[in-house]
C-alpha cells in the first residue's frame, strides 16, 4: 500500500511538472534593444537596455521564478542546476504584471538595480557587441528560448517574426505590441487616441454610431424589399383575375378571324368564309325543312313550290292496255276496248 501511494504521488508530481513545462513553453523572447538612447524611458528618467517577453498562448501564465541570462556558460551541460542558476537573473514575484495574460507582452529593464522595482533586473547587457539572451524555466535546467542579438545601432531592436528574427529601425520598434506592426506610427496613433479620449467617450459614440448606421441600412433594405414584394403580389392577383380572360378572348377571336380569312382566300367569297362542312350542313338542313314544309317564308329567300307536270300520270304508265298495231296518232279518237278474258 505504501509503495502504491508513493507511485501515485510521483505520477502526480510528474504530471504537474509536465503541465507546468507546457505552459512555460508558450513564453518566448520577443524583442531586445541593447543601445537605448531615445527609446523606452523608465519612471526614473533612465534609458536602459530592455528585453521583452511574450505569451504566445491563449491562457494566462505567471513568469515569476523563471530566469533570464546573458551568460553563455549556462549552455554547459556539466553544470548542476545551482551552478547554472548562479549565472542567471531570476524574475521576482510580487508584481501582478508578471501574471502574463494571453497574447500579452512584458518588458524588463536591464543593467538596473532590482531595488527600483520588480521589472528592473541586474541582467548585464553589452551595448557594444553581440549579446546572447536565454530564458530558463524555474527549475534552472530547462531552456525555454534563446537568441543571439547582433550588434545594433542606437535605438535599433532585434525582433521575432514567427521563427525568424530581424532588425527594426528606431521608428519600427514595437515595445508592448506585436512585432507584425512594422511601423511605430500605428502605435503612436493609438497612444494619441488614448490621450485624447482617456475615458472612452469618443470610442463609445463611434461604436454606437456604427451600430445605428447598420440598423438604418437594414431598415432601408427591408422597407424596399417589402415594397417590391407587395408589388409582386399585386401583379400576381391582377394577372390571376382580369387580364387573363380578355387576353384569352382576344387570342381566340384573332384565331377565328384568321381561320375564316384563310377559308375565304381558299374557297372564294361566295361562302363568306364558312367551312365546307358547315356549308353542306346548311344545305342539308334547308332540304329537310322543305320536305317537312316548315321552311320559313322570308324576304330574299327563293322557295321552290311544287307543280303538277303529269310526268307521273297513271295513264301514261299503263302501256299494256294500248294496241300496238294502231297508229300512233295522238289526235285520233281513242276507242275504249274491253280487255280479253283468258
Amino acid at each position: 500500500m505504501t509503495n502504491l501511494r508513493l507511485l501515485l504521488g510521483t505520477l502526480a508530481v510528474l504530471g504537474s511538472m509536465s503541465v507546468f513545462g507546457q505552459g512555460a513553453r508558450n513564453i518566448v523572447i520577443n524583442e531586445v534593444l541593447t543601445r537605448n538612447t531615445q527609446s523606452i524611458q523608465d519612471e526614473y528618467g533612465h534609458h536602459e537596455a530592455w528585453v521583452e517577453l511574450a505569451n504566445t498562448s491563449f491562457s494566462t501564465y505567471n513568469v515569476r521564478g523563471m530566469y533570464l541570462t546573458t551568460n553563455r556558460q549556462v549552455l554547459d551541460e556539466s553544470l548542476t542546476a545551482p551552478q547554472r542558476i548562479s549565472l542567471m537573473t531570476v524574475i521576482p514575484n510580487g508584481d501582478d504584471r508578471t501574471n502574463l495574460g494571453a497574447r500579452k507582452f512584458l518588458l524588463f529593464h536591464c543593467n538596473s538595480d532590482p531595488a527600483l522595482g520588480k521589472l528592473y533586473l541586474s541582467l548585464p547587457v553589452d551595448s557594444t557587441g553581440s549579446v546572447f539572451v536565454a530564458l530558463y524555466n524555474g527549475n534552472g535546467v530547462e531552456l525555454i528560448d534563446s537568441v543571439t542579438v547582433p550588434v545594433l545601432a542606437d535605438n535599433e531592436s532585434y525582433a521575432r517574426f514567427g521563427n525568424t528574427w530581424k532588425k527594426l529601425s528606431a521608428d519600427e520598434v514595437t515595445p508592448g505590441h506585436d512585432n507584425l506592426i512594422q511601423s511605430n506610427s500605428t502605435a503612436r496613433k493609438i497612444d494619441q487616441f488614448k490621450e485624447n479620449d482617456p475615458y472612452g467617450f469618443a470610442m463609445a459614440i463611434m461604436a454606437m454610431g456604427i451600430v445605428f448606421l447598420c440598423l438604418a441600412l437594414l431598415s432601408i433594405f427591408f422597407t424596399i424589399f417589402g415594397i417590391v414584394m407587395r408589388h409582386i403580389d399585386t401583379a400576381k392577383k391582377v394577372a390571376n383575375t382580369q387580364p387573363i380572360k380578355p387576353i384569352t378572348k382576344t387570342v381566340e377571336m384573332t384565331a377565328e378571324i384568321g381561320r375564316k380569312t384563310s377559308n375565304i382566300l381558299q374557297e372564294g367569297l361566295d361562302k363568306k368564309g364558312i367551312d365546307m362542312e358547315v356549308y353542306m350542313a346548311v344545305i342539308g338542313m334547308a332540304l329537310r325543312q322543305y320536305e317537312d314544309d316548315v321552311h320559313d317564308v322570308e324576304s330574299g329567300i327563293i322557295t321552290i313550290k311544287p307543280k303538277d307536270t303529269g310526268w307521273d300520270d297513271e295513264y301514261s304508265q299503263m302501256t299494256h292496255l294500248h294496241d300496238p298495231f294502231l297508229p300512233s296518232d295522238h289526235n285520233a279518237p281513242r276507242i275504249p276496248t274491253t280487255p280479253e278474258l283468258r
